[in-house]
């Protein structure tokens, strides 16, 4: 057995020893001179094989522990096929065969690859199967990933670091010189960098652009950890294309007044204005469902900044997903024909026993605080807050909201005083 360490991971090969005597052999000695340090995996070819052991990572060096010791005549040794050994299960591990063959069979060095995939039985009797990967798959699996260029070759180095022989029963031939210590790879070898394995292949971005970046990567795990818990229908929801979100309005204008007020621009499926559910009392923004996108878009660009009931509206696209989620919820429940909640007797929604919760799971919720609405504030999103998704889809557009009335006021005062 012999551990090869990766820059990608480790790989434990047990040897069939007695049936390929000679290669086995070859390669135990090889991996305990450390020849094999430093060597990339220099040709990859996604879920057939991983090919390595060149010092020269062009695919033509290499050679075997005899050369070594014997001279270049004995650069490589003849081929040993056992015919009971076959290229069947992923990790099969086999000798290359040089270019230099010899009349009757092939010929082999150093180097040597690794199935990445199953049921190959077209190499056999063409390359010497002498062991397989015990341990090590997932490591093996990474390296049948690399993005690699035409040849074969990841852009991004996979080299042996080290290699340790675990067992090892064959006496070491006459002439084998063996180090006290890793040796340190030769200029040849260091001219076949690529991008080394602590180099980034990440563009160097602004600290801006990163900081974006983390963030972006950041809510793409956390709403698939949503959508694991099954808290949302998938991963990529997005916001419906045929729903105005309307603000700024009057607290006197009625949900059928704005109806009628969209409705020549298209069929209306539903409008509702918010209001709050103790009082009954406006909160000044509504939710308009248009049954075709593209009215939703035309009313979209004729409506912003329009005054209705001495009040300018603001239009903009619907950023709400919490209509969806419960749509969602209940018609995964209907189509299960089962009860408790997300079609498991056992589980009872969250929001079941929540004191005040009244709101029609088919309609939109409500984001204001009674006491908050009374100072014209956002609300704050506490933790228990950011835990409920239905709540936390609708606040964000709201922030952003106020952010811009905030600013508008902050513009009025800036020009009162100006002119005082």
């Amino acid at each position: 057995s012999v551990l090869i360490e990766t820059s990608v991971g480790d790989l434990v090969i047990d040897l069939h020893v007695d049936e390929c005597p000679r290669t086995t052999l070859n390669f135990l000695k090889l991996c305990k001179i450390k020849y094999y340090n430093f060597c990339c995996f220099h040709n990859v070819q996604k879920d057939f094989m991983v090919q390595t052991g060149d010092p020269t990572a062009t695919g033509k060096g290499g050679e075997s522990v005899y050369g070594i010791i014997h001279g270049p005549q004995k650069r490589y040794f003849p081929a040993e096929i056992h015919p009971k050994l076959k290229h069947k299960n992923i990790g099969t591990v086999s000798m290359a065969v040089a270019s230099e063959g010899v009349e009757g069979g092939g010929v082999s060095g150093s180097q040597f690859f690794i199935t990445t995939g199953e049921n190959l039985d077209y190499l056999d009797g063409k390359y010497t199967v002498f062991g397989e990967v015990a341990e090590g798959f997932d490591v093996l699996e990474t390296i049948n990933n690399a993005y690699c260029d035409d040849t074969g070759r990841p852009y991004k180095d996979i080299r042996i670091k080290h290699t340790i022989v675990l067992e090892d029963p064959f006496p070491d031939p006459e002439g084998l010189e063996v180090p006290d210590k890793s040796p340190l790879p030769s200029k040849e070898m260091l001219e076949t960098i690529r991008i080394a394995e602590d180099e980034s292949i990440e563009p160097e971005l602004p600290p801006e652009e990163l900081e974006k970046e983390q963030r972006r990567k950041e809510a793409a795990a956390q709403a698939l950890t949503l959508e694991m818990i099954g808290d949302i229908p998938f991963a990529e929801v997005k916001p419906p294309e045929n729903v105005l979100f309307v603000c700024k309005l009057n607290p006197v204008t009625q949900d059928e007044d704005l109806e009628l007020i969209f409705s020549r621009f298209g069929t209306i499926n539903s409008c509702e204005i918010i209001r709050d559910k103790k009082t009954g009392d406006s909160l000044c923004y509504a939710f308009i469902e248009f049954d075709k996108q593209e009215d939703c878009e035309t009313a979209y660009f004729k409506m912003n900044n329009v005054l209705i009931d001495d009040r300018r509206i603001k239009v903009d696209f619907s950023q709400s997903v919490a209509k969806i989620h419960s749509d969602w919820l209940l018609s995964r429940n209907k189509r299960m024909n089962t009860g408790g909640y997300g079609g498991s007797e056992t589980l009872e929604q969250r929001t079941k026993y929540r004191a005040g919760d009244t709101a029609p799971q088919n309609h939109y919720k409500m984001v204001f605080d009674e006491e908050e609405r009374k100072h014209s504030s956002i609300v704050m999103i506490v933790p228990e807050i950011m835990t409920d998704p239905e709540i936390m889809t609708d606040v964000i557009i709201l922030i952003d909201i106020g952010r811009d009335l905030i600013r508008g006021i902050e513009g009025v005062r800036e020009d009162a005083s100006n002119k005082k």
